[in-house]
């Protein structure tokens, strides 16, 4: 049951009409829960919020799969807008966002200059940027822009995902960048061709990933809700003699916050992933795939109402 559900948020995570409806109604059944807010100024004091915990974060300016000019022109504009106020404000926060939402769908030569224009403002203001990834159609891709930005900046990582078969040749490749690499399981809906169907597949393929990230000698962000995957980080490092400032623990904004705040007082870097914007629809039903239980949550939010 929690497979074919699973499914279907991830199905409706694509359905158009409902990211328009979405945008529409705002921020309401829930979704506040996952989603700092639809502006600047309210990520701002969320992520004061965390600081002041002891919590590092990352904000990502909701938005993927854009297919016109205008429309990524205003994503670049709010991302830069972004970046600018982490640098005034003095916040203890990184950059992430989706190359889809920059113009990779339109174009090469659009898409560039606008990650340049982006990373030029992320160098002004000192502002580590990480491009999320995206579906396995867009993984070759996004990997080649990074490669090829890898070399103009020092302030740019990128994701990596367990549950696709290509994983260790992609980390292979990337090995000569020293790459600071974001750790995950994978959170689209993909093909058996392609991707580990079973759960007990993709936690090994993803161990095997630490181990070799951590072992190499590059920055390893583990970016989980998994307690054993963090307990297994936590045992590794500390076998392997591991410095804790080559590695950090990172979750989403709104899913286990005390275990958060408890991995932040143990001594680890602990980074939030905070998400705002209107175009929030397609990352809520993620979330939703990721963890049904959370639908209950959602439901009763709804009757509320």
């Amino acid at each position: 049951m929690e497979k074919v559900m699973r499914n279907f948020f991830l199905f409706l995570s694509k359905n158009k009409f409902l990211t328009r409806t979405a945008k529409k109604y705002g921020l309401r059944f829930g979704a506040a829960r996952f989603v700092a807010g639809e502006t600047i100024e309210k990520a701002v004091a969320v992520i004061k919020e965390l600081n002041r915990k002891g919590l590092k974060v990352t904000i990502d300016y909701l938005g993927e799969f854009v297919d016109n000019k205008k429309e990524a022109r205003r994503m670049v504009d709010n991302c830069i807008n972004a970046i600018e106020v982490i640098g005034r404000e003095k916040l203890d926060s990184q950059m992430s966002l989706k190359l889809t939402s920059m113009g990779m769908d339109i174009s090469d030569d659009f898409v560039m200059a606008n990650m340049r224009e982006i990373m030029d403002a992320a160098n002004k203001n000192k502002v580590f940027v990480t491009i999320d990834m995206e579906d396995y159609e867009r993984c070759e891709k996004t990997l080649q822009i990074f490669k090829q930005l890898s070399r103009e900046y020092d302030n740019i990582g990128t994701v990596i995902q367990a549950y696709l078969f290509r994983t260790f040749e992609d980390m292979k490749e990337l090995d000569a960048y020293a790459p600071n690499l974001r750790l995950v399981k994978g959170a689209y809906k993909e093909s058996s061709e392609v991707a580990f169907p079973d759960k007990s597949d993709v936690d090994e393929n993803y161990k095997k990933m630490i181990q070799m990230h951590l072992l190499h000698g590059h920055y390893t962000a583990v970016a989980t809700h998994d307690d054993a995957i963090i307990e297994f980080t936590k045992q590794f490092v500390k076998d392997n003699d591991i410095p804790n400032n080559q590695f950090e623990f990172q979750m989403l904004y709104g899913i286990r916050s005390e275990r958060q705040l408890e991995l932040a007082k143990e001594g680890y870097t602990m980074r939030v992933y905070v998400p705002y914007g209107t175009d929030w629809y397609g990352y809520f039903m993620r979330r939703l795939a990721e963890r049904p239980a959370n639908v209950s949550f959602i439901l009763k939010g709804m009757f509320k109402k």
